[in-house]
């Protein structure tokens, strides 16, 4: 991925360890739409997972995070792929 776009450059900052909220991603990188472009980097085959955190007043919000896929979701993979070609 290009790393001079602002997709390219969350998915640096993701790969670095950085968690990010909708609202980070938004504000730091430009991006008017955060879960599509979480969604598209998905689609691209990185693991970005959601995590929702609660604060100390009870409010919840979601940090992203780049991760390693589980056994489960490469498995699903390779069945897409098997049946594409099916």
């Amino acid at each position: 991925m290009n790393k001079n776009t602002k997709q390219g450059k969350l998915l640096e900052a993701l790969a670095k360890g950085e968690e990010l909220t909708a609202k980070q991603i938004a504000y730091r990188f430009e991006i008017p739409n955060p879960t599509a472009a979480v969604s598209a980097l998905r689609f691209s085959g990185y693991a970005v997972y959601a995590n929702k955190r609660t604060n100390k007043l009870g409010d919840t919000y979601t940090k992203y995070r780049l991760g390693l896929p589980s056994r489960e979701v490469v498995a699903a993979g390779y069945r897409a792929l098997a049946e594409k070609k099916a």
